[in-house]
């Protein structure tokens, strides 16, 4: 894996977990907005926020994406990570257990390991 596909794939795994809280957070101020009668709004400020982080876990998922060749049910697979409530995490896990795979396998390629 190349500098630059590696920080592609971090660059998704660092957005990912941000952008996974502020969904959690924004559904249940919702949730708590329309169920409790509150003079506080907070939904109306999370929400541009939400937005913003979503757009850059968008953003980062097509640059992993065209770095790493993902086949499409991957890269599908990391899209709605970010659609469903708590995928972020899910993501950041994923992805943080291929780049150590990938590391494991680049020492593996320097010291001469051959699988068995």
């Amino acid at each position: 894996m190349d500098l630059k596909t590696a920080s592609a794939i971090r660059r998704l795994r660092l957005i990912s977990v941000p952008e996974g809280i502020s969904w959690l957070v924004l559904a249940t101020c919702t949730v708590i907005k329309y169920t409790v009668t509150s003079s506080v709004d907070v939904a109306r400020w999370l929400g541009p926020i939400h937005g913003v982080l979503f757009v850059l876990y968008v953003v980062f998922w097509l640059d992993a994406w065209n770095r790493t060749k993902w086949e499409k049910g991957t890269a599908a697979l990391y899209f709605a990570y970010s659609v469903i409530p708590g995928g972020g995490f899910l993501a950041e896990r994923r992805l943080r257990r291929a780049a150590e795979d990938a590391v494991i396998a680049s020492r593996a390629r320097r010291e001469g390991v051959v699988n068995a």
